[in-house]
């Protein structure tokens, strides 16, 4: 079978270490702060995906992507993994809002109910992420995802294990 159209696209980043020792060093609402404004580099997830932090608040973030055709599965439309990565990300970066300085998290896992799909004619998405609980050792958070016109197209809940420093 001959391909009629090809496409390509380019893809930079920057290093995602200095990104990183930034966020080491500043409280989470901070650096997410930074991060939205241009300050920090973004992750490469971010940059490989084209998702960008639009807001930033103690405890919650939204994240916004247009749908691409480079995001698309075999049938034509959105990669459940695509709306997997935004869920995970704006569950985990409100739950980093919500952290001091020198504490870190990790995702422990991620729940993700798909309820409508996204195409390129979907418009800009929002995908927020709300602190549900916030504890010593774990935090719960979620995230819903919904298309240009703001119809809910995903939830996910997730649960993150928190890194607080010794002592």
């Amino acid at each position: 079978m001959t391909v009629p159209d090809v496409r390509e696209r380019s893809h930079t980043w920057q290093d995602p270490l200095l990104t990183a020792a930034a966020a080491r060093g500043l409280d989470g609402e901070t650096f997410l702060r930074a991060l939205a404004a241009g300050e920090v580099p973004p992750a490469p997830i971010a940059t490989t995906l084209g998702f960008t932090l639009l807001e930033v608040g103690s405890g919650r973030v939204v994240f916004g992507l247009e749908p691409q055709e480079y995001h698309f599965n075999p049938i034509g439309s959105v990669h459940g993994g695509v709306f997997a990565t935004l869920l995970d990300s704006a569950a985990g970066c409100a739950v980093h809002s919500a952290l001091p300085a020198g504490v870190g998290y990790t995702s422990l896992d991620l729940s993700v109910k798909f309820l409508r799909g996204l195409d390129a004619d979907s418009g800009p998405v929002r995908c927020e992420g709300l602190v549900v609980h916030l504890g010593g050792r774990t935090a719960l958070a979620e995230a819903r995802l919904h298309d240009g016109a703001g119809r809910l197209c995903a939830h996910a809940t997730s649960s993150c294990l928190i890194f607080r420093p010794a002592g």
